[in-house]
């Protein structure tokens, strides 16, 4: 009963079918009288819809049908299975199947004058090929249909498109099938009158318009059928090279000569379709997709945006693959050829156009992450942009101290393609692909940083960046390693100390001005804290670009010349002190150092650490400062969020989001929260605080807890210390506001150059350890002295570290980076072991027993302190 009733929907449906085909095509007879059939001319222009019901309306009233027998022929994938099936099997499988045009003459090209047929192919067809080749055991026929497809840019647009729904199948999903013959014309004025109003059947033009991820192509069927293909016979597409090859010269050759969008549009669903192949094969087509490369990587930015969006909503999965491609790609061409400063890494044109389309990958890795939520607050920074800071703060005695106008910093290049999206890399706080992945250490090791840097600040002084044809690694920075920057960034500032120096020998010389050219500090070891924020007080209030100049320290009563070791050992002791919580300055959150929104201190005290942090970046010098992620993140002018909680404060993060997450409606007895929240000062008394305006008496419900979460968090990281906050950041910026700090690095790689490195790898260290004055890596005090190191607590080889660089800290990069010397300080004697903190190296006399060496050491780490024993 079941299946006569299938079979008379099914025979509905092919009639109505016809209708359709009637009104919208016609039966092909030029003196057809039929008022119901294009032909006749008798029919208005109907859209899909309104044909379809239409259609259904004729099927209801049993209206005249022509007769069809005269049928349209459309040549489509079936002819070319039936002529490759029956095609000589010994022809050439990189040779196209061969189309005939109407005189008989053969071309090898299926796009040819004489075709009128542009040849295609879709999963259905391909399928039916692939059974055939999987029983005859030859592949001849799908590579000869697959070359003549990838010969033509016409023909891989047509292929593998998305079907789109027929109008009939969108009036039959409103129509219970069961109730078709039993229709009446009441229910037919209906549909029509909902077809009025909703305007469903949206076009596919209106389709690109509204969906910028929009593509024609069917990316999960091509993609099964590629999956499958490989899986019957890989070897298939090493034959697809040349046609690729060939296409990928010929829409080269041809992107000069194109101006509507619509042809870009064609080049789009070409590079999606290819590399849908290339991310299925193991590297048989890297010829090819070397070739496709400079096609992308001279795309306008409109169209790279667009592909940028298309491969983060139908190919997420897909990213890392395609980024796998390009790292192979570049990591071979730096391998396979000689790069010095006569030939430069960034003059070869294949890795320059695989960096450029690894940017649009980069952009699509940003667009398919998690931002962490929305942005319901900002940092008071941002929202006034870096000019804020000033804003409304003449009684704050930091800003009458220090006349610095940070709306005068430096702007830096706006990235044309990020910009086109209006995405930016402070959206992005978990990316689907981690960033760290994007990076090349073989290419860093050969660019030639200081070249590259002045090539940097050349093309940043061009205002038509885009027609410049030279290219700067460090406007793709995300291929960079955090100490590739962390050069780039020693030149910018080594450039602007030699620039400062320059001017006050010239103000000296021409303008008879008493000056010094460094930044020199006197400081006294007892009353360390007030000296150097005296010192620097006098510097930032007379002129503050003095604090741009290489900086010397000189400890009062010690006879040490700063050559960057006693640089160090200030930094190191200054922010000992200041951040220790006796002070009062910061407080403990977390195991992290927080601002104090309680200290007795003024603003200015922050403004001076500020200055502190920002001439350790400028000297680079690491510092022991344990601060969260989210103060690099402020201090950049990222956007915060209440997920920033999670870095900052887990304990609250995990509470708050357990609010949000309870869906019972109790909640307001669960919970009992209102507007108001508690917390202590230092002293250990409690407080509270209104998030708005009587929040005392509004209790936190379903409607409102998600505004809750959202003051609370930022009260936490904002409100609660926003004068404590402006004026660090102030000083930071008096420091760093000219350098690419905040362009080349992300917060994460900040904290990392401000730090150091955790990863205390004393094995690393020995493998890079060089040795002078007559010691080896096989010398016995030598193996004796890693021996002893080994075994030390954590706590010791910081101390060594400290004794013989002058940090505790792991530089960024690693201890490969540190490049510790060795030397032989004369025979067996009662000395300790000396450095020299500013060139790393360690003078180690020959003692003549390991227990004498490791009592010496110890002792030498323990107990000493500046220049001399204490």
């Amino acid at each position: 009963m079941e299946s006569s009733q299938e079979n008379k929907q099914t025979q509905a449906k092919k009639l109505i079918e016809r209708y359709f085909f009637q009104l919208t095509t016609g039966c092909g007879k030029p003196d057809c009288t039929n008022k119901y059939c294009a032909s006749s001319g008798l029919v208005e222009k109907l859209c899909g819809n309104q044909a379809a019901i239409k259609s259904l309306q004729l099927y209801v009233d049993q209206a005249k049908l022509c007769d069809t027998s005269t049928s349209v022929v459309i040549k489509d994938v079936e002819m070319i299975i039936s002529d490759l099936s029956k095609s000589n099997s010994s022809t050439s499988k990189n040779e196209p199947a061969m189309s005939s045009d109407n005189s008989g003459t053969s071309n090898n090209s299926p796009t040819s004058s004489s075709s009128k047929e542009i040849l295609f192919v879709d999963e259905t067809k391909l399928n039916e090929l692939m059974d055939l080749c999987e029983q005859t055991k030859d592949f001849a026929p799908i590579i000869r249909c697959l070359g003549s497809i990838l010969y033509s840019k016409e023909s891989v647009v047509k292929s593998f498109q998305r079907k789109t729904k027929s109008s009939i199948d969108v009036i039959f999903d409103r129509v219970k099938p069961s109730s078709i013959n039993t229709m009446k014309k009441e229910d037919i004025r209906t549909l029509e009158d909902d077809e009025k109003e909703e305007d469903s059947m949206a076009t596919e033009e209106e389709t690109k318009l509204n969906d910028p991820t929009y593509t024609p192509v069917d990316v999960e069927s091509i993609r099964r059928c590629m999956t499958r293909l490989f899986q019957l016979n890989p070897n298939v597409f090493e034959s697809l090279d040349s046609p690729i090859q060939g296409l990928s010269s010929m829409l080269h050759l041809d992107m000069h000569l194109l101006k509507s969008d619509e042809e870009f549009e064609d080049i789009l669903t070409v590079i999606v379709i290819l590399f849908e192949i290339f991310n299925i094969t193991n590297g048989q087509l890297e010829q090819s997709i070397v070739r496709i490369l400079p096609v992308i990587a001279n795309l306008p930015v409109q169209a790279q945006a667009r592909l940028a969006q298309i491969w983060s909503s139908h190919c997420k999965n897909d990213l890392s693959t395609i980024l796998l491609h390009l790292q192979q790609i570049i990591t071979l061409q730096v391998i396979a050829n000689v790069y010095n400063r006569e030939n430069h890494v960034n003059d070869n044109e294949i890795i320059t156009n695989a960096v450029k389309v690894m940017k649009i990958v980069y952009c699509a890795n940003i667009l398919t992450s998690d931002v962490g939520g929305e942005t319901k607050f900002m940092t008071q920074e941002t929202n006034g942009g870096l000019g804020s800071i000033l804003e409304d703060e003449e009684d704050d005695f930091s800003s009458i101290v220090y006349p610095f106008d940070p709306s005068k910093s430096t702007k830096f290049f706006d990235d044309p393609l990020m910009k086109q999206l209006g995405i930016c890399i402070e959206q992005c706080r978990e990316p689907l692909i981690p960033f760290e992945e994007f990076q090349n250490e073989p290419l860093c090791d050969v660019v030639e940083m200081d070249v590259e840097f002045i090539r940097y600040r050349r093309l940043l002084a061009i205002d038509k960046l885009a027609e410049d044809k030279r290219f700067s690694f460090i406007f793709y920075s995300f291929v960079l390693t955090p100490i590739t920057k962390s050069t780039a960034l020693f030149y910018d500032s080594r450039i602007r100390m030699f620039s400062e120096r320059r001017t006050s020998m010239m103000n000296m010389h021409f303008l008879g001005q008493p000056t010094n050219p460094y930044l020199k500090l006197k400081i006294r070891r007892d009353f360390l804290i007030d000296d150097a924020l005296a010192e620097l007080e006098m510097v930032a209030m007379s002129n503050p670009k003095d604090l741009r100049k290489q900086i010397f320290i000189e400890f009062d009563g010690e006879q040490g010349i700063d050559e960057g070791g006693v640089s160090k050992e200030f930094f190191q002791l200054i922010v000992e002190e200041i951040f220790n919580p006796d002070y009062g300055m910061f407080v403990d959150v977390n195991g992290t150092s927080w601002f104090n929104s309680f200290s007795f201190e003024n603003t200015a005290q922050y403004t001076l650490i500020g200055i502190v942090l920002g001439l350790a970046i400028y000297n680079h010098v690491i510092l022991p400062v344990n601060f969260p992620i989210v103060v690099y993140r402020k201090l950049m002018n990222w956007k915060l969020t209440w997920h920033d909680l999670k870095d900052f404060n887990p304990v609250i993060y995990n509470s708050l989001k357990s609010l949000l997450t309870y869906d019972e409606p109790d909640i307001e007895e669960v919970f009992s929260q209102t507007f108001e929240i508690g917390y202590q000062d230092v002293f250990g008394s409690s407080l509270k605080h209104n998030l708005k305006k009587d929040g005392d008496k509004i209790f936190v419900n379903h409607f409102n807890k998600q505004e809750f979460v959202e003051l609370y968090a930022d009260f936490l990281m904002n409100k609660s210390i926003e004068k404590q906050f402006k004026a660090f950041k102030k000083g930071f910026r008096m420091v760093t506001d000219e350098s690419p700090l905040s362009y080349l690095f992300r917060p994460e790689e900040i904290e990392l150059l401000v730090c150091g490195s955790n990863n205390f790898d004393f094995d690393e260290l020995e493998k890079s350890t060089e040795y002078e004055g007559g010691y080896s890596s096989n010398s016995e005090i030598i193996k004796h002295f890693w021996s002893i190191v080994h075994g030390f607590s954590l706590e010791s080889k910081r101390k060594l570290l400290q004794f013989t660089t002058g940090s505790n800290r792991v530089p960024i990069g690693g201890f490969s980076k540190l490049k510790l010397v060795i030397a032989r300080h004369g025979p067996d004697c009662d000395r300790l072991p000396t450095s020299h903190t500013c060139f790393n190296i360690l003078l180690l006399p020959e003692y003549s027993a390991r227990e004498k060496l490791e009592e010496r050491l110890l002792k030498a780490i323990n107990y000493s302190k500046g220049f001399g024993m204490l």
